[in-house]
């Protein structure tokens, strides 16, 4: 997809307007961002963790690939923990990323996580 088909995908599906102007560049950059709060340990709940897995099904489903890209799936990757379980279903065919969940997970998200029986 180009950039003004991945814009005009986000704007028709209702993400926000600075989710949709960014394009694939602003994408990549918030999966990077959410990849570093997850190193840091994920402040906010399983409601908000979810919301920012559907970043990842994005970049797929719009055929983003690259190092940059596989770099950070490697370093998310390697926080998960329990990755036999489901957390999510953001898009077909069992993503990798909707199972396992931050193995530094506290707060408000292992309360959820706690909640939901997934730990």
């Amino acid at each position: 997809m180009t950039d003004p088909e991945i814009q005009e995908y986000l704007q028709d599906n209702g993400y926000p307007e600075h989710i949709w102007r960014a394009g694939r560049d602003g994408l990549v950059a918030r999966w990077r961002k959410f990849v570093e709060e997850v190193e840091r340990g994920y402040r906010f709940g399983l409601e908000d963790y979810r919301n920012d897995l559907d970043l990842r099904a994005i970049l797929e489903m719009i055929g983003t690939h690259g190092s940059d890209l596989d770099d950070l799936d490697s370093r998310f990757q390697a926080m998960l923990t329990a990755q036999e379980k489901r957390v999510w279903e953001s898009g077909p065919d069992d993503p990798w990323w909707d199972f396992g969940y931050p193995k530094n997970a506290k707060g408000d998200l292992k309360a959820d996580l706690q909640s939901e029986e997934i730990i």
